[in-house]
């Protein structure tokens, strides 16, 4: 096995799982996260000489997957709305209430700017540290930590001003 092989399947087994949620949290459809997934793999792989420092590994993986979720809107496609979403998920395994709750805050996370929104998704979802997310968005720190402190604060008065969470949070 080359050296080139084993630092890529250490990069896969590392970081499929978190490439996956965020592909999944930006696109909301399981078949295209996986595809998202597998396309940033694939770019990957073969840029994996440019990949000089093995700690920038997930910052340098997350911005592949960016460019590929841009390209995806660039490139005509196959339209996964047209398919009923049943046939493509199976959204039962954590319960409705579960679903519900997720779903509304996708929504309220949604309504966020993207300058905000991006980089907190990167923070909570994949654990980046606020240098990995400066690195990725090629941004300097003091401007991620302005735009994580901004997006918690618009986040929490979106969730405080929900008709249905709101309410639950006063009652």
């Amino acid at each position: 096995m080359s050296n080139k092989q084993i630092r890529y399947e250490a990069l896969v087994r590392a970081f499929h799982a978190d490439l996956y949620r965020y592909a999944y949290w930006l696109c909301q459809q399981r078949a295209v996260a996986e595809d998202l997934v597998q396309e940033t793999f694939l770019r990957a792989w073969k840029n994996l000489d440019s990949l000089q420092e093995a700690a920038a590994a997930k910052g340098w993986l997350i911005t592949i997957l960016r460019r590929e979720n841009a390209r995806r809107f660039e490139r005509k496609q196959f339209d996964y709305q047209d398919i009923e979403q049943d046939w493509l998920e199976d959204e039962h395994h954590q319960g409705p209430e579960k679903n519900a709750e997720n779903q509304q805050l996708h929504q309220q996370i949604a309504k966020l700017p993207l300058d905000y929104r991006e980089p907190l998704i990167m923070q909570v979802l994949l654990g980046m540290t606020g240098e990995e997310i400066a690195h990725s968005l090629e941004l300097n720190l003091n401007t991620v930590n302005t735009r994580l402190f901004r997006a918690r604060h618009q986040l929490r008065e979106l969730i405080l001003q929900s008709p249905v969470t709101g309410a639950s949070q006063h009652g």
